[in-house]
């Protein structure tokens, strides 16, 4: 028996098997992949873009109603309140008891609203219908809220203010109101303004809320400067 030993150099050898090519390329990603990477349908397309145009618009109606809250603060924030002698009819009393009374009402104001600087008067008109003033000045975040707590300064044991409601503002804007409490067994209009930079009361006895009211702001555009 002869033994078979180990091919010789440069002998032929078993063929290799045969490398297959295919015709269309493997693909890099798993069908599921493949499946999300194809092109949106119209109807998808559309949809996507509705969802994208409404959040850009909230998105944009967002900011610019940030911006103008900010831009109003800013435009109303710097105020200063000045007593003039006279208001129409209306003059400043400078004296002793007037300025009491004066000092009494800052310093009610001051305990109800935190204002950095206050002031307070009493103008004289015919008649004796004095007007009763206090006001103040700091920044004021939410003028309409503030100036209704600040009608609960004149509660007490004949009542409270009643009937608050919302009047003409006038060219300086922000928020006014007038209500009715009773004194002395009889009808006191109290008339306010609040703005972001400021917030001002006055009594008016001796007359209507009718007549208080266009009063007030006629007083609020003698007192009231914006820096």
């Amino acid at each position: 028996m002869s033994e078979t030993g180990p091919p010789s150099p440069g002998s032929p050898s078993d063929p290799e098997p045969a490398i297959e090519i295919q015709e269309t390329p493997f693909s890099l990603v798993d069908d599921d992949e493949a499946d999300r990477a194809e092109p949106l349908s119209p109807g998808r397309r559309r949809t996507r873009t509705i969802l994208l145009a409404s959040l850009l618009t909230v998105g944009v109606a967002g900011v610019a109603a940030l911006g103008w809250f900010y831009w109003q603060i800013n435009s109303e924030r710097d105020v200063t309140l000045n007593l003039p002698a006279t208001i129409g009819e209306l003059s400043l009393d400078n004296s002793p008891g007037a300025q009491d009374t004066a000092d009494y009402l800052q310093t009610a104001l001051s305990a109800e609203v935190d204002l950095d600087k206050t002031v307070g008067a009493v103008y004289s008109g015919a008649a004796d219908k004095d007007v009763l003033f206090l006001g103040g000045t700091t920044l004021i975040w939410s003028p309409d809220k503030d100036l209704k707590t600040s009608f609960d300064l004149f509660s007490d044991e004949q009542g409270s203010v009643t009937g608050v409601h919302d009047v003409d503002a006038g060219p300086l804007g922000g928020s006014m109101k007038c209500g009715t409490t009773v004194s002395d067994g009889k009808d006191l209009p109290i008339c306010g303004w609040a703005d972001h930079g400021s917030l001002a009361l006055a009594m008016f006895p001796g007359r209507s809320e009718s007549e208080a009211a266009p009063l007030m702001l006629q007083i609020r555009k003698s007192i009231q400067t914006r820096n």
